[in-house]
């Protein structure tokens, strides 16, 4: 539970993004984000009829006005930033946008490969397919999007040269509706839409603003490519994904299983179905899933590592809320889904937060001091995964907390001394099974091959905050198998480098296509062992890595 923010003279305020206001009673917290110039999302002149301009509550929420029939969508610790009225001046309120300035994750190269889309020119006109759409203005253009459950990242190509023309990236606004998939698939089910209008209306706005740097029309953009978890991309298409939150957690799109596997779940719509702003008989096409929880942004990151190509045993690690990891010996191609949940990427954790603007990335303690590294070189406000990991070895390597998570003072917080960032005991055990969920599933895999940590020969690193990690003290806690840090390497956004390669591909995508049909899907859950290698990674120590498929934790 938060507390309440200490300022100087004991005089109520109202604090977002390190800026602090005196707080004055009758004023909404969209007027105070005026005045501290943190930019918060409207487009209905502050009715609550778009329902965008979401803010979390951090502390103070019982200074405000009762929540409004506009916010009755709206789970306890949010609100409409223009019907948050305060109500009392004698508290401290602090508050954050959901859509704050996210750090940009590139496609991880810029090198234009084969280019062969199913956008071709002829004559001077336009067609999909074979499908005309008209005379050609601009472009055209496509668009690589990357709905994660946190950050939204569009990559928009030109689709004759395979140039990227420009990139913008956001906070997923539908995160109201829970941090993880899961309370999503649930909110989803109480307040049907709303979460896919909420990203469709951040979408399209971000859309406006690239049309307008880019002096182009919309009409110049005829495909969209669609990669995500299973949840986030079948929202996005308006499907039902209740099915995804009871076993045996498939898509609506999965036929079933053929001989083992899953038939191609590809998705194609005309954008004017969905009210996406490109030309309204362009089309959005959702990449397909491997299987259960692991989803369309696995297979572009497969994509983006070539299959896993060539005769290595290979290991890819997606991180994230879902983390997804693949492992490929010889002609065996293994994948799993691990829920780590969002702990590691601004959720469960007080002061966790996104990689935005202000965190914190990078933890080192000298002489009893933490000295962090933030984001953009702001005051620090939070902090993002890598800094979390950073945290965590750091308090093993100076003995201020032990393997179970426990403080070695007998504290239940401890100060990140000289910032006013605290990290509690309750923090620690969301981390350890968010760690868990991601170590599980790599030894379930490594011992359905029977091979161990050493027998891997290359490992990629994919996910937002994987990118900024500190291998040495990823494995020094428990969240890799103890590989050889030399074998490791970062691929950064991989799902996104591989939506841009499927989006300039049709060859390609008929490529991946063979590859995920012949992919093996394993459900942890099912693995005998599972519970007591959880609570075994649990423990921030080193991981066993030496587990074979007879071997018991």
């Amino acid at each position: 539970m938060a507390t309440a923010v200490v300022t100087a003279a004991n005089v109520a305020s109202v604090l977002s993004g390190g800026v602090r206001r005196q707080s004055a009673a009758g004023r909404s917290l969209f007027e105070y984000a005026d005045d501290m110039a943190v930019a918060v999302p409207a487009s209905c002149r502050r009715s609550g009829r778009c329902r965008e301009c979401v803010v979390e509550i951090r502390a103070g929420s019982a200074a405000l006005s009762a929540p409004t029939p506009r916010e009755g969508f709206l789970p306890h610790g949010y609100r409409l930033a223009c019907q948050a009225v305060i109500a009392r001046a004698d508290t401290d309120i602090d508050f954050v946008p959901l859509r704050r300035r996210a750090r940009i994750l590139l496609p991880t190269s810029e090198a234009v490969g084969e280019i062969g889309p199913p956008v071709r020119v002829e004559h001077g006109r336009v067609s999909y397919l074979g499908d005309d759409l008209g005379p050609v203005r601009d472009g055209p253009f496509g668009i690589a999007l990357d709905i994660g459950t946190t950050t939204v990242v569009l990559d928009v190509v030109d689709l004759t040269t395979g140039r990227t023309a420009a990139v913008a990236a956001f906070e997923n606004p539908q995160r109201f509706g829970g941090s993880d998939v899961m309370t999503r698939i649930s909110y989803d089910a109480h307040h049907p839409g709303l979460l896919r209008h909420a990203l469709q209306r951040a979408l399209n706005g971000a859309l406006r603003q690239v049309y307008a740097d880019l002096e182009i029309d919309r009409s110049s953009v005829c495909e969209v490519l669609v990669v995500g978890n299973p949840t986030m991309r079948d929202l996005f298409f308006g499907l039902d994904v209740s099915p995804l939150g009871r076993s045996p957690y498939r898509s609506v799109t999965e036929a079933g299983p053929r001989g083992g596997r899953t038939t191609p779940t590809w998705i194609v719509r005309h954008a004017q179905e969905l009210g996406v702003l490109i030309h309204p008989r362009g089309r959005i096409v959702g990449v397909p899933l491997i299987a259960s929880h692991v989803g369309a942004d696995a297979v572009a990151a497969l994509a983006a590592v070539d299959g896993l190509a060539g005769s290595t045993t290979a290991m890819l690690v997606d991180m994230g809320t879902n983390t997804e990891v693949l492992i490929r010996k010889g002609g065996q191609l293994l994948a799993a889904s691990c829920p780590a949940g969002p702990a590691f990427e601004g959720g469960l954790v007080r002061y966790g937060m996104p990689a935005a603007a202000g965190a914190v990335e990078s933890v080192k303690i000298r002489d009893g001091h933490f000295e962090c590294k933030t984001i953009d070189g702001e005051d620090p406000v939070g902090l993002c995964g890598s800094g979390l990991i950073d945290l965590l070895a750091e308090l093993r390597r100076c003995g201020q907390m032990d393997a179970t998570g426990a403080f070695t003072d007998g504290s239940r917080e401890l100060r990140l001394a000289p910032t006013a960032l605290r990290l509690s005991r309750e923090d620690v055990s969301h981390l350890a099974q968010a760690k868990a969920a991601n170590v599980v599933g790599q030894r379930i895999l490594l011992a359905a091959l029977g091979i161990c940590a050493d027998d891997v020969e290359r490992v990629y690193l994919a996910g937002a905050f994987a990118n900024a990690v500190d291998i040495a003290n990823a494995i020094e806690i428990g969240l890799l198998v103890p590989v050889d840090p030399a074998k490791v390497r970062r691929i950064g956004n991989a799902a996104a480098s591989g939506a841009r390669i499927l989006l300039l591909s049709q060859r390609r995508r008929d490529a991946l296509a063979a590859v995920v049909s012949r992919v093996e899907h394993v459900e942890l859950e099912e693995d005998p062992r599972f519970f007591d290698l959880f609570v075994d990674g649990c423990r921030f120590e080193l991981t066993d890595g030496r587990l074979t498929a007879h071997s018991s934790p």
